[in-house]
């Protein structure tokens, strides 16, 4: 990690949006020595939730035990049998669906565009920023975030782009919307940040007012160099400021 980006977001997220929490990095590697070896028997998120405390955790394909954590980090391209009907109204007697998509058939239709990525290293490590190592390089930077939070970091990733929809909200896992997505925004020449966590299943991992917003690091280190010339340092911004310190609700 480039120490003086490293110490700048520091300083400026510590100057713009005082009493925020840090946000998660995440990057793959085959080293054994970066993190503890964690394992999420069943939802990746309530482990995240103690990188947010300063643990840093690291995984495999043997230590996620949520086949759709395994697939949307990278480590199994396996879709569970009968996923159309999981996803949408099960089968009596067999299966309780989930009912987010009406029909199984809508669901054979998303699932032909859904992205697809492989891991490229054995293991994937998160951290929180302020955990990084000079030698670690993160690949995407993940805010898990209230209302204030989020309307700040969203109005600066629009701040160089003429595009309107420089946020996406694609419907997905909760875990698909803070690694696949955003990992996958790294390779296009216009990355868009991802806000996530809509996934009812996950939430109940999470406070009742934080969603996540992540990038890839391409992305965020741009947002960076904007913040000092941004609407951060104007008045509208520091009543939100105020409020964020206040960790108001």
């Amino acid at each position: 990690m480039n120490r003086e980006l490293k110490e700048k977001f520091l300083r400026l997220w510590n100057k713009h949006f005082y009493g925020a929490d840090l946000p998660v990095t995440f990057y793959y590697t085959d080293k054994e020595d970066t993190a503890l070896l964690s394992k999420a028997e069943h939802c990746l998120i309530p482990n995240l939730m103690q990188v947010t405390a300063g643990t840093s955790l690291r995984f495999d394909v043997h230590s996620i035990g949520c086949p759709g954590g395994k697939k949307y980090l990278g480590f199994d391209d396996t879709i569970r049998p009968e996923f159309e009907y999981f996803l949408s109204y099960g089968i009596p007697g067999k299966m309780e669906g989930e009912r987010y998509k009406k029909s199984p058939e809508l669901v054979k239709e998303i699932m032909k565009s859904m992205p697809k990525f492989k891991a490229p290293k054995k293991f994937i490590v998160f951290k929180r920023w302020d955990m990084l190592e000079d030698r670690e390089k993160p690949e995407v930077v993940i805010f898990f975030a209230p209302p204030d939070v989020l309307s700040g970091l969203f109005t600066l990733a629009s701040f160089d782009e003429a595009e309107f929809n420089s946020v996406i909200a694609p419907f997905s896992a909760g875990c698909a919307s803070i690694v696949q997505y955003p990992y996958l925004e790294k390779l296009s020449p216009h990355p868009r940040c991802v806000i996530g966590m809509f996934d009812v299943s996950s939430r109940p991992f999470l406070s009742p007012n934080i969603l996540s917003f992540s990038m890839p690091i391409n992305k965020f280190t741009t947002m960076i160099e904007n913040m000092e010339e941004s609407f951060l340092i104007t008045h509208s911004w520091n009543k939100i400021k105020e409020r964020i310190a206040l960790k108001e609700v």
